[in-house]
This record gives C-alpha cells, structure tokens and sequence, in this order.
C-alpha cells in the first residue's frame, strides 16, 4: 500500500506547473495557465472568500477558465460575496458548493440553489467550515491573498490576516496546493514589514492586477440609527448589560449594536456603568466603537479581521487592540471565533426572523444568506469552566451537575421594513431548507440557546422560564402585533412581569422620551473621525465631503 498519494499527486502538479513559474513566482498574465495545469477536474478547491477581504484576482481568474478543461469542481467558499464566485457554477467549472455567508449574493444564490445550477453541501458556521479543512474537506489547492510576499513564499497579511494561515495550513500540511495572490512582491523577506506565514506553506505568488477587494462590513454610519434603534439599546444597556454586569462580548453586525456602542460614552456614563461593563470585546474594528474607546470604555478587542479605514486607528492604540511589531493589527477570524465561543459572557446580535420558540435564521424565502460565525458565538458551549458574574448569574442545576450560562441576546425590530414582521410562527428556513433537500433546516441560533430577546417593546427573560410554555408566553409579551406578538395575553403578561420573565421599558427605568438621536455620541461619520482624532479613514463611499 502506498502512504504518500497525496504527497506523489502534488509533486506532478507541481512539476507540470514550472512552466509558467519562476521558483515560486508566476507573471500575472500567466495566472490561467497555472490554475489550468495546476487544478484538476473534481477537486476540492477553497477559495478565500472571507467576511471582508477577497483574493479577487483569482477567483477572476478560476472563472475565466476554460470547463472543459475544468469541471466538477467542489468550491470551499467561507463568503460567497462576489459575482465570480457564482459565475463559476454558472459556466460549468463548479458543481458542489460548501460555505458559510452569502451576503449580497444572497438571492441569487437561492435562484441557483432552485434551479439546480448550485449543490449546497452545506451552510456552516466559519470555524465549522475551517474545521472540515481539517478533516473530511481537505482542499486540494487553496487561492489565498495577502499584502505582500517575498521571492520565497513569506507572506505579510497586514490588518486583514483573517483567514488565510488557517487556510494555508489545511493545504500545506496534507499536500494541497497554495496558491496566494499579493499585492506586491519584495525580493527577501527583510523588506517586509512582518511575516505572518513562512515561505514554506507557499507554493506560488503571483502579482494581482489590483490590490484584493476589500469589504467595509463592519462599517455603520451614524446618519442611519434612528429612534427606534436607540430605544432598544437603552432598553438593552439597562436590561442585560447592567442588570447581568457583562464584562466581555461581541457584538453583531448592525445598526442596532452600532446604537448600543454610540451609547455607551453618553447614556451609559449618566447611569455610571463605566468600568462595570463591556470592557474586553471580541470584534472587528468598529468605527462606531471609537468614542467609547476614546472615552475609556474598552479595555481590549480581539478581531476576527480588519475594517477599512480603521488601519491607522487601530495601530495608534495598541494597549487596545493586538498589534504586530510594525504597528499593523493582527487579526485571526479562527481565534476569535473561538474566543467569542468560550472567553466571552455575551454574544447580542440580530436576524430576519424569529420563530415562536425564538429559532431565528437569515435565511428567507428567496434569500440563502448563510450564518457567518452567529451560531458558532450564539449558543452556550457546555465546555466552559471559567466563571464569571454574568455567567454564574444565570447558574442552573446542584451539586457536581452545577454550571454557569453564556448569555445568547437576539435584539430585533418587531417589523422589518416594508411591514414585515420579525417574528413568525413558522421560519421560512424550514421550506428553504426542504426545497433545498437538505438534511436539516438551516437554523442560525437555535431558541434553547437564546437567553434573552430585546425588542422596542421591551425584554423576554427566556432563561427564567420552567417550561416552553412559559417561554414562548415571555417572548409573545414583546413580540408587538406580529403573528406571535397577537398571541399574547394581558393578564399573563402582566405575571410574567411579576415573575421577572418579562421587562417594558418603564420596568427597567428607561425613559422612552429620552430615545431620540441626542443621546448618539456621534451623529455623522464626520464626528467618528473628529473623535479618533483624524486616524479614522472612512472608505469614500461613507464620505460625503
């Protein structure tokens, strides 16, 4: 029996590819040549599509290529986020798809999924997808991107590390093939600023045509948070914040979290909760984080990756944020998704729907978005053994069966725009998922796992509820007149107030009237660079002078 397959499969690959490569360096016009010669037919490809950056240049490229020559590809796609990465099951190079988020690909890809174009292995959370990488998905050739490399391989990632070592990894160490577009390429790795993966992980570098796309996410301008948005951030400071004394969290991305981080320097500092709450994050760069970090909030953050502008900022305080020797950020979605899973007391984050058991997906009819890392920080990991007051607080069981509990915050709007309501009998993931033939429906956060729903109505205290009854009573009293809100009963939500299972603003303390965009400790993104003191570099399309 042979034992180095693999080891024999890539040395073919490689020797067939010399020919458009000089050592490990391949001319930018001779990219197809060697994705052509160095691919074959039903491999297993992934592709760096993350949350923010993209190795566009190749995936261009892979679309571009001839499918008779390619075909059957199996794309491993953490963020289906641009045109190409469809393109390629459009034009025959890829059948079988495993990913993670879609984003603004979002409804096409339900098109495709319908219409039979696209095989969806399955909808993971990140680090689930990383962790297949390791086991039953190992890639065959990986097509990274990074800032810069050297002649010999090393690679800089600058800000926007993110995903590319892990990826790197899965190859380099079962024989797969790493392929990495750069921005630039130095002669030795004393010209670059850092190296955050050796030379020897790296089998090729080629020169992109641009540098790699690189996606604001995680940017909210202040403009767009209105009233509403920042009477659930009071109601939430006050009603899971303060009350459960959060010391570390991460917050999802929207302008509901985007509110709650533009009130912690003026609201929260009139109810004196600095330095009893949300002092070590788990986070990307928000721009909207900066004056609580500048009003001294914020002990520390950790990032999943980058966010664009945010480069000089994050660099000028590294007390706050981890930083390399050349003053770059250091991001490590891996790392962080596994800290926002065990190290942290609260994830708080929003969805599209919510069912009557408070299940919630961002998956809709006609919309297949995927879950990013939600699931993976939204639920209570049963492997944790530190404790922490907001984890001990909500402590169940006796004796040796004793543990403590991560909060797991769903915080959403009643209705959506257009009228639609959040709050559903039934989630639509549940058809998706059946048309879609797969095996389970695609389910973000599970409901037993959430402990806690913020609405504008007010607080569902799900943890304290003996029974699913009780549960979905709590969640109907600040469920508005949504189908599951219109099944409320006065009289059993005034109990349920009793009993401390629900919270209305007025129960909490919060003046409603106090909910308008004054309270915001920025208003504009003008006001965000005037508070970093100019280190802020908005991308132009949140400029507007």
């Amino acid at each position: 029996m042979a034992w180095d397959s693999r080891r024999r499969a890539k040395a073919e690959r490689l020797a067939a590819a010399r020919a458009y490569a000089s050592e490990k360096v391949v001319q930018t016009e001779r990219c197809k040549d060697l994705l052509h010669t160095v691919i074959r037919p039903g491999d297993r490809v992934a592709l760096e599509g993350d949350n923010q950056k993209q190795a566009d240049f190749l995936s261009r490229t892979l679309a571009d290529c001839d499918p008779g020559r390619l075909h059957d590809l199996h794309m491993l796609i953490s963020a289906v986020s641009r045109p190409e990465h469809l393109d390629l099951f459009e034009r025959g190079l890829a059948t079988t798809l495993d990913l993670a988020y879609a984003g603004p690909q979002s409804v096409r890809i339900a098109q495709m999924v319908e219409d039979g174009s696209v095989r969806i292995g399955a909808i993971h959370t990140y680090v689930e997808l990383y962790a297949r990488m390791f086991t039953d998905l190992a890639p065959d050739v990986v097509l990274l991107c990074a800032a810069r490399s050297d002649r010999d391989g090393n690679l800089y990632t600058g800000p926007n590390t993110e995903d590319t070592p892990t990826i790197a990894e899965a190859a380099a160490f079962h024989d797969g093939v790493v392929i990495v577009q750069v921005d630039e390429i130095v002669e030795t790795s004393k010209e670059l600023p850092r190296v955050d993966i050796p030379g020897d992980w790296v089998d090729f570098v080629v020169t992109a045509d641009r540098p790699f796309a690189l996606e604001p996410l995680f940017t909210r301008d202040p403009r767009h948070i209105g009233d509403v948005e920042i009477l659930k951030a009071m109601i939430a400071i006050r009603g899971v914040y303060e009350r459960h004394r959060v010391i570390s969290l991460n917050h999802g991305v929207g302008f509901d979290t985007a509110a709650i981080e533009l009130l912690l320097p003026t609201y929260g500092e009139r109810l004196g909760l600095k330095g009893t709450i949300a002092r070590h994050w788990v986070l990307n760069p928000h721009p909207t984080l900066i004056p609580a970090i500048e009003s001294g909030w914020v002990a520390s953050i950790h990032s999943f990756g980058g966010e664009a502008g945010m480069e000089r900022y994050t660099a000028a305080r590294p007390d706050v944020f981890f930083t390399g020797v050349d003053g770059s950020l250091r991001s490590n979605r891996v790392l962080a998704q596994l800290a926002g899973q065990y190290a942290i007391d609260m994830f708080i984050g929003s969805s599209l729907q919510i069912d009557r058991d408070a299940n919630s997906s961002t998956v809709t009819d006609g919309r297949l978005s995927g879950f990013g890392g939600a699931p993976n920080m939204g639920h209570d990991p049963h492997g944790r053994r530190h404790a922490s007051q907001a984890w001990l607080e909500l402590a169940t069981g006796s004796g040796a069966a004793r543990r403590g509990r991560k909060l797991v915050v769903q915080m959403a709007q009643t209705f959506r725009s257009a009228g639609v309501p959040t709050f559903v009998e039934t989630l639509d993931a549940v058809d998706v998922g059946r048309q879609a033939g797969m095996p389970l429906p695609p389910v973000m956060i599970y409901g037993d796992d959430v402990s806690h729903v913020v609405t504008e109505e007010g607080v569902a205290y799900l943890y304290k509820a003996d029974s699913l009854t009780d549960r979905r009573a709590a969640l109907s009293a600040i469920a508005g007149v949504t189908p599951v809100g219109r099944t409320a009963d006065a009289r059993r939500t005034e109990e349920l107030r009793r009993d401390g299972l629900v919270a209305f603003p007025e129960d909490l303390g919060v003046d409603t009237r106090l909910a308008t965009r004054s309270l915001l400790a920025a208003r504009s993104i003008d006001d965000l660079v005037a508070w970093s003191g100019g280190l802020y570099d908005p991308p132009a399309q949140f400029r507007d002078w």
